[in-house]
C-alpha cells in the first residue's frame, strides 16, 4: 500500500472512531432514578382517601381516645371510590390505613383499636382489603399510608412500640398485594391519650423510628415500592413544603441523601444533590383531609384544579389529590363531579399535539446518525430522545409547524433516565416572519408544562441556554389548550389600585364600575387601575379562541384607605391588613395578653355602621378571632362600644366576618380580640375594612 494511502486510510478509521465514538448514548450525569422511581414517575396522578373516626368527630386530628364503635357507615362502598378515582384520570390510589388516632380500618391482630371492634360488618369487616381489591378491578396501582405516630398506644414513645409498627407494616405489605408506594406523615409526637395516660410525648424523630432498619424490611416485603417520609430519614420521594398544591417553579429531582434538609430545598430540589429524590405534591380536593359537612361549598373548582396540575405535574413533580370521605362512606357528588370533570378536562388540553411528527432541525446532533436526531423529540416515544455532541450545553431545536397554527401551551420532557441537566430554556414563535419570545422557564426533569396567552406562529423555536451537560429531551409538544374559566378575582390595595386575575392564564377581562354586567364591549382591563371611593365593579373573563366567558365576579369597595394608619406599632409588616391580598397577614403576638387591641386611624371622620373582618387564610392560620369588641372614637381618646358578640362558625369557615350597627361617625376604630380559636394570646388578619352609609 501506498504510503499517502495508508496516511488516508489511518485519517479515515480514526474519524469513523471519533464518529462512533459521538453516536453512543450520552453517559449518566449525576444521580439518576431507580427504576422503582421511574414506574412511580410515569404514574403522574392518583388519589389519596382520608376515612378514619376523625370523619365521625370533625376533627382534622384523631386524639387517640375516640370509640371504636362510631365507625359503622351504612353505604360505604370502596368500589365507588375507585371508580371515580379512574375516571378522574388518576392511575393509584393511596388509602390512609392509621392516622394520628391509632384507628386501623384493617383488623390488626395486634391491637384493639380496629375495624375488628367496629359495629361495621359485624367486626368483619376490612376496609384495606376492599380497597385493594376495588382497585385491582378498576386497573389501578395501590398503596397505604400508616402514621409512625400513634395518639392511642400505650407504648408509643418507648422501644417496645417500633416492634408494634414494624408488625403493622408488615401486615399491610404482606397481604394486600403488590404496593406501589408507602406513605408516613410528618407529624411525629405530641399529646395523645396513650392507652389512658393523657399526656404529652416526644420523640427524636431523625432516630427514635430507626429508619433504615424499617426500610429495609420494607423493600424485602415489597421490591417495587418507594417511600414517601418526612419523619427525618430520607425516603424515595420528598414533600413539597406545602399542602396548597405546587411546588417550585424550579424543581430539582436531587437532594443529599444525609443531613438537614430546609424548606427551600423541598420546595425547589437542590441542583447539585448527590440523590434522586424527587418532588410529590399532595393536596386536598377540599381544604381539609377528613370531610367537614361545612366544607360542602369549598370544593376546589375545575379551573383552580387545572392551575394545580400545572404547578405540580407541570413542574416536574406528581399530583397526590385527595377525597374527604363522608360519613356514610361515599365520597361526596359535589367531589366526584369536579374531579371527573377535571380530568376530562386534561384530557381535552392535552389530546392533540400539534408538534408530533413535524418536521425539526436542531442546531448540534450528537454524531453523525439519526439516532439521536430532533425527530426524536417529537415521535411520542418516551424512550428516543435528541442529544448534542458532548460538550455542547445550549443548543435550539427549531420545529416547523407547516401552516399559522394557534397554540398556548409548550412541553418539554427529559429523558431522566440519564439525569436531570437542564437549567434554563427559552421558547420562541416565528409571527409574521418575526421570532417572539413567548415564555421561558428553568428546570425541565420529567415534565415541564408552560402557559401562555395564545399565538399563531408557523415556527416553534426551544432553546436550551444552560445546562449542566449536554441536554437529552426525550419529548417536546405544543398544545392548544381551552381556558378553564372561574369568575375573575378583584381586588383593590391601600393606594386605591384594583387588579383583576384569574387562575388561568391567557384570557382578557373585561369590567365594569357602575354595577353592570360586564360584556366584551365593557372596559378592557389592560392593569392595575384606579378606582377610588365607593364603588361596584364586576368583570367577566374571556378566552376570543373560545369565545367563552366566565361567570361574573363582583367586588364592592367601600371607602378609601390610602389615609389609613395602624396605631400603637412600628411594624411594616401590619401593611398586610390593608393591601387587598387574602393571602397576606399580620398578627399580634410575642407576650401580648388577651384582650388585644388593633387601633386603625381612617384618616378623616367617617359615618360608619359596621365593619368585615377577614382571618388569616393559610391552612394551619394563627390568631383566628372567635369573640370581639368594637369601638369607634372621633378623638382616638374617648371611646363608644359600637358592636360585640362571636364570630360564629369562623374555625371551619374562615370567610369574611360582616358585622352592622347603628351608624356612628368616627376617626378611629378599635378592634378588641377577646379570644380565639385556639385559646391563645395572637390575634391575626387578613384584612379589615368599614362599612359607612
Amino acid at each position: 500500500m501506498k504510503k499517502d494511502t495508508l496516511i488516508g486510510f489511518v485519517l479515515l478509521l480514526s474519524l469513523l472512531a471519533v464518529g462512533c465514538n459521538q453516536t453512543e448514548p450520552p453517559k449518566p450525569y449525576g444521580p439518576i432514578p431507580s427504576e422503582n422511581q421511574m414506574r412511580w414517575q410515569e404514574l403522574e396522578y392518583y388519589g389519596f382517601i382520608h376515612y378514619s373516626l376523625n370523619t365521625y368527630t370533625d376533627a382534622s386530628w384523631g386524639y387517640g381516645d375516640e370509640a371504636v364503635n362510631l365507625f359503622n357507615p351504612g353505604d360505604l362502598d370502596c368500589r365507588q371510590w375507585a371508580r371515580i378515582c379512574k375516571e378522574s384520570g388518576m392511575k393509584g390510589v393511596i388509602l390512609v390505613a392509621k392516622h394520628h388516632c391509632g384507628f386501623c380500618v384493617w383488623p390488626s391482630q395486634y391491637t384493639e383499636y380496629s375495624v375488628k371492634n367496629a359495629p361495621w360488618k359485624d367486626g368483619k369487616g376490612d376496609l384495606v382489603r376492599e380497597m385493594a381489591e376495588a382497585c385491582k378491578e378498576y386497573d389501578l396501582k395501590f398503596a397505604v399510608y400508616v402514621s409512625p405516630w400513634d395518639r392511642n398506644h400505650p407504648d408509643y414513645g418507648t422501644p417496645e412500640y417500633i416492634t408494634y409498627f414494624r408488625n403493622q407494616l408488615t401486615e399491610l405489605l404482606t397481604n394486600y398485594g403488590e404496593m406501589f408506594e408507602v406513605w408516613f406523615d410528618g407529624a411525629n409526637g405530641g399529646d395523645g391519650y396513650y392507652g389512658g395516660a393523657n399526656e404529652t410525648r416526644t420523640i427524636d424523630r431523625t432516630t427514635y423510628y430507626d429508619w433504615p432498619t424499617t426500610y429495609k424490611m420494607i423493600r424485602e416485603l415489597q421490591p417495587n415500592i418507594v417511600i414517601w417520609n418526612d419523619g427525618g430519614d430520607r425516603g424515595d420521594l420528598r414533600w413539597v413544603g406545602t399542602e396548597e398544591g405546587f411546588v417550585g417553579e424550579t424543581n430539582w429531582s436531587l437532594l443529599n441523601g444525609a443531613g438537614e434538609v430546609e424548606w427551600g430545598m423541598l420546595h425547589f430540589g437542590l441542583e447539585n444533590g448527590d440523590s434522586w429524590v424527587p418532588a410529590e405534591v399532595n393536596t386536598s380536593i377540599r381544604p381539609e383531609w377528613f370531610y367537614h359537612p361545612s366544607e360542602d361549598d369549598k370544593v376546589k373548582t375545575v379551573p383552580k384544579l387545572m392551575d394545580t396540575y400545572y404547578h405540580s405535574i407541570g413542574r416536574n413533580a406528581t399530583l397526590l389529590l385527595n377525597f374527604p370521605i363522608m360519613p356514610n362512606g361515599l365520597i361526596h357528588p359535589t367531589d366526584e363531579k369536579v374531579a371527573i370533570e377535571f380530568g376530562k378536562a386534561v384530557r381535552e388540553s392535552f389530546a392533540v399535539n400539534l408538534a408530533e411528527n413535524k418536521h425539526a432541525e436542531a442546531s448540534n446532533v450528537r454524531g453523525t446518525s439519526q439516532k439521536f436526531s430532533a425527530a426524536n423529540a417529537l415521535d411520542s416515544d418516551k424512550n428516543s430522545y435528541w442529544a448534542t455532541d458532548d460538550g455542547v450545553n445550549t443548543a435550539s431545536l427549531t420545529i416547523d409547524l407547516g401552516a399559522p397554527t394557534l397554540f398556548n401551551r409548550f412541553l418539554a420532557q427529559e429523558y431522566i433516565r440519564l439525569g436531570q441537566r437542564v437549567k434554563a430554556f427559552t421558547v420562541e414563535a416565528l409571527v409574521d416572519g418575526n421570532w417572539q419570545e413567548v415564555a421561558k422557564a428553568t428546570t425541565i426533569g420529567y415534565k415541564r408544562i408552560l402557559r401562555f396567552p395564545a399565538v399563531e406562529a408557523t415556527q416553534v423555536r426551544f432553546s436550551i441556554t444552560d445546562s449542566k451537560s449536554c441536554p437529552v429531551i426525550s419529548n417536546i409538544g405544543i398544545y392548544n389548550a381551552p381556558l378553564f374559566l372561574d369568575a375573575p378575582a378583584i381586588t383593590r390595595n391601600q393606594a386605591g389600585e384594583v387588579s383583576i386575575s384569574t387562575n388561568d392564564i391567557g384570557p382578557i377581562f373585561y369590567y365594569t364600575l357602575d354595577g353592570s354586567e360586564p360584556t366584551i364591549e365593557s372596559n378592557k382591563y389592560s392593569g392595575p387601575f384606579p378606582a377610588d371611593g365607593k364603588v361596584v365593579i364586576k368583570a367577566i373573563a374571556y378566552d376570543p379562541a373560545s369565545g367563552k366567558s366566565s361567570p361574573v365576579g363582583n367586588e364592592t369597595f367601600d371607602i378609601s384607605k390610602k389615609a389609613w394608619k395602624i396605631i400603637g406599632t412600628d411594624d411594616e409588616k401590619n401593611a398586610a391588613i390593608f393591601d387587598g391580598n387574602p393571602a397576606s397577614a399580620w398578627h399580634q403576638r410575642d407576650g401580648v395578653k388577651m384582650p388585644i387591641d388593633l387601633i386603625i386611624d381612617l384618616g378623616s371622620v367617617q359615618k360608619i355602621s359596621g365593619f368585615k373582618y377577614l382571618p388569616d387564610q393559610a391552612k394551619w392560620s394563627s390568631g383566628i378571632i372567635s369573640g370581639y369588641r368594637l369601638f369607634v372614637s372621633t378623638d382616638g381618646k374617648n371611646w363608644q362600644l359600637a358592636s360585640q358578640g362571636e364570630f360564629s362558625n369562623i374555625k371551619n369557615n374562615p370567610v369574611w366576618q360582616l358585622k352592622k350597627f347603628t351608624p356612628k361617625k368616627a376617626r378611629f376604630i378599635k378592634l378588641q380580640a377577646l379570644n380565639n380559636i385556639r385559646g391563645d394570646d395572637v390575634a391575626g388578619y387578613a384584612e379589615i375594612d368599614v362599612i359607612t352609609n
